[in-house]
């Protein structure tokens, strides 16, 4: 054996890539890729509405992309009957949801505080509203106003959004009621305040994130409602009415813009309710 031999620092010395630790695919690392696969494949749909707003499309059928274009928007207006569509969509969404709000609010503040005579009937007949199939909510609405000579047209479709509105308001807010400090509500009786001063001064700007949220929720599904709205629609046509409609000749890349639009808002009203949220939290 040589000096030479006996001075020559081992393998692992030389190589620093021998010292690393050979990586693992562990349960938390698949669950990590699993997550994103499914929030990639929740997002594509969206992705491929958002770029075929920029299709440079020759005609209607915008299926194949055929390069990029800023022209549609510009022209978001071309078609009135889809800009009337949008508008009515838009007008009865936000009076549905305001209206909702305004009820479910109270009836979560209810079953949040206090319990009462049939609160757990309520309770029953609320989560059943939400589990149950639109079709069968549809059909009965439509039966209803039938029976009650009713016209069917905005005002309908406004009164089935609100049934099935208001109980998605009154979980979220029955939530933040149950996991609200009483003691804040105490101080203020102690310093004199009245029972409504109370709720007004101190408890509703407490729960109004969790109001706001279920403002944006009714907003959401009253916006892309399909099937109760076919129902108690009459000749009225809203935006996913028209769409639907339009299929057999072929939907405009005015469609995609304005989805595109609409999911643009939706998304930045959850990112100012999640802002106000932790600002409230860090006050």
């Amino acid at each position: 054996m040589t000096a030479s031999t006996l001075q020559r620092p081992p393998a692992s010395a030389e190589d620093p890539a021998a010292l690393k630790p050979k990586r693992r695919i562990t349960g938390a690392g698949l669950l990590h890729v699993y997550t994103w696969m499914i929030i990639g494949w929740l997002i594509l749909p969206i992705a491929v509405m958002i770029a075929f707003g920029f299709n440079d499309t020759p005609g209607r059928y915008n299926q194949t992309w055929n390069g990029f274009t800023l022209k549609w928007y510009g022209r978001l207006f071309e078609y009135p009957d889809l800009t009337s569509a949008l508008l009515t969509s838009i007008v009865i969404a936000i009076v549905s949801s305001l209206l909702a709000a305004a009820l479910g609010t109270g009836i979560g503040y209810a079953l949040g505080r206090y319990r009462f005579t049939g609160s757990g009937s309520l309770n029953l007949v609320m989560f059943a509203t939400m589990s149950s199939p639109e079709l069968i909510m549809g059909a009965s609405l439509l039966s209803l106003f039938v029976s009650a000579g009713t016209g069917l047209g905005p005002v309908t479709i406004t009164i089935a959004h609100v049934m099935f509105s208001i109980s998605f308001v009154a979980v979220v807010v029955r939530s933040r009621v149950l996991t609200l400090d009483r003691s804040i509500e105490e101080a203020a009786y102690d310093l004199g305040a009245t029972a409504w001063t109370t709720f007004w001064k101190v408890t509703f700007p407490i729960i109004l994130p969790a109001v706001f949220s279920g403002v944006l929720l009714a907003f959401a599904l009253s916006i892309d409602d399909f099937i109760v709205t076919a129902f108690t629609a009459g000749t009225t046509k809203t935006f996913p009415l028209w769409i639907w409609g339009a299929t057999r000749v072929g939907i405009p890349p005015q469609v995609n813009v304005m989805g595109t639009l609409i999911f643009a808002v939706g998304v930045l009203g959850a990112v100012i309710a999640n802002v106000r949220s932790r600002q409230r939290k860090r006050d």
